[in-house]
């Protein structure tokens, strides 16, 4: 049985034009009137009730709604099958509807759907834990706790750095995003949109300069002296701003989701870790969106080998069910107080169950193994567009880490005080490749306050999956730009 709407329906030529141009049909201020009809909603209905009656605050890629999932393709309700290369940011790791994690959920559900935390271990977050105790990126890691989202866990991880060292102040990375809720709002520093009017935020929170290039008017070119710029920065910070005794933690992601997909240098974490052992301040890494084979190895820390006090998981973890972590020390986590941490979902049973299955897989498949190969593939692809004359001015940088991957282009109007401006490049590239790259039936998102798309195929991807997703890509950016 489905609801339908009673009354005038948006005509198929409006939704659809609605898919093309990236608007929102005009639904009017009337609420709709529903009755149930036997069949099955369309698109233009379903899009119709959504735009309506959703939030306004959510934004959408597309006017359209997901049917059905199946590896790197999404079929949606108004008939078009779509490779993905979003991934629901990062999070299907293993493709759309992975067989063995959805039978181990399914299965879950027939035992134990939701054990509470705070009234009782349940197995499935036990096991979880032996599987995730050898894949850490160092055996000091070995005390878990396991909630619901990527914000929720910066926040439980911001909440620990505090309690623990019994000092407030939070040391966050120029670009950085770390969530919506108000402490990771509070850390955010990608893009203004996140807190815009809604400030006072949490306090006690100071920013240091991430080495991007972009941050220094400079070049994409590596730079050492911008690394030690930004290592002296943050010790000024300590000595002008916040002081050590007073300061808890810094936060880094590895690297930068939302600020652009910029990995941190390695030097740079180090020299980081340094300071922190220097101070007695924690170390925190967000891995919510670069771990779980992401970038290759399980963790984007483990490059470094720089060991995390604090870390933060999600995204991939459970592929498509609602799990993150907060990973730490058990000498820090024993000074905590019981009953200081919890959550009425925290560590849900059948996301547990789906996250064991995800570990199995990555070993069973040889995950990292196909990471590496087609992260090959990947940048082999888009280094050839770039050495293509056409092309090649308008590509200011290709970077990233295994299967997290981005293209900035040039702008002609970003700042008149970025020497990056070029003013001969055509204006809104990023979003005009994105728009068109779904046009030809692909899924690419945008990031970054910069002109940036960003690749994020499934790990486990095929060659050939792979090989048309940047076939689309770069027709799709040799026709924007030949239009100028």
């Amino acid at each position: 049985m489905s609801l339908l709407p009673r009354g005038n329906k948006l005509s198929q030529s409006v939704v659809s034009a609605s898919l093309r141009n990236g608007t929102r049909a005009n639904v009017g201020a009337r609420p709709l009137s529903w009755t149930p009809l036997r069949g099955v909603a369309t698109a233009t209905e379903l899009t119709r009730f959504g735009q309506r009656y959703v939030n306004k605050g959510l934004s959408r890629l597309v006017e359209d709604v997901f049917d059905k999932g199946e590896g790197s393709w999404l079929t949606m309700k108004s008939g078009r099958r779509v490779l993905d290369f979003t991934c629901g940011i990062g999070v299907t790791n293993l493709g759309h509807c992975h067989p063995k994690v959805s039978k181990a959920a399914a299965d879950q559900c027939m035992a134990l759907v939701h054990g509470q935390c705070s009234v009782a271990y349940h197995e499935p977050y036990l096991n979880l834990i032996k599987r995730l105790l050898p894949m850490m990126p160092d055996p000091s890691l070995d005390s878990f706790f396991f909630w619901t989202s990527g914000s929720e866990a910066v926040e439980g991880a911001l909440k620990m750095a505090r309690s623990i060292t019994h000092k407030q102040n939070i040391i966050t990375m120029q670009g950085a995003y770390h969530g919506r809720t108000f402490g990771a709002m509070a850390v955010t520093k990608s893009k203004t949109i996140y807190s815009d009017g809604v400030a006072p935020l949490m306090p006690g929170v100071f920013t240091a300069p991430f080495p991007y290039w972009h941050h220094f008017s400079s070049s994409p070119s590596s730079s050492e002296e911008r690394i030690r710029a930004c290592l002296y920065q943050v010790e000024l910070l300590l000595s002008q701003q916040s002081a050590p005794s007073d300061t808890a933690a810094i936060l880094i992601e590895p690297v930068l989701g939302e600020g652009g997909y910029v990995p941190a240098p390695h030097t740079f974490l180090r020299g980081l870790r340094e300071i922190c052992n220097k101070h007695g301040i924690l170390l925190i890494i967000d891995e919510v969106q670069s771990g779980f084979g992401r970038t290759g190895k399980n963790f984007n820390i483990e490059y470094s080998g720089v060991k995390p006090d604090i870390m933060t998981i999600a995204k991939g973890l459970a592929n498509g069910f609602p799990l993150s972590g907060i990973v730490s020390r058990k000498e820090l986590t024993d000074k905590l107080k019981p009953g200081s941490m919890g959550g009425t979902y925290a560590g849900n049973a059948v996301s547990c169950a789906a996250a064991i299955a995800v570990a199995d897989a990555f070993k069973e498949e040889k995950i990292l193994e196909n990471v590496q190969a087609r992260s090959k593939d990947l940048f082999d692809s888009l280094h050839a567009l770039q050495r293509n004359a056409a092309i090649g001015p308008h590509i200011l940088d290709i970077r990233g880490q295994g299967l997290m991957v981005a293209v900035e282009f040039a702008s002609p109007s970003h700042s008149a005080y970025d020497p990056a401006v070029t003013t001969t490049a055509p204006e809104h590239l990023a979003s005009r490749v994105s728009k068109r790259c779904l046009e030809k039936g692909m899924f690419l998102l945008t990031t970054s306050v910069y002109e940036t798309v960003r690749f994020i195929p499934p790990l486990n991807i095929s060659q050939e999956d792979l090989l048309k997703g940047c076939q689309i890509f770069a027709e799709a950016v040799e026709e924007v730009v030949k239009e100028g």
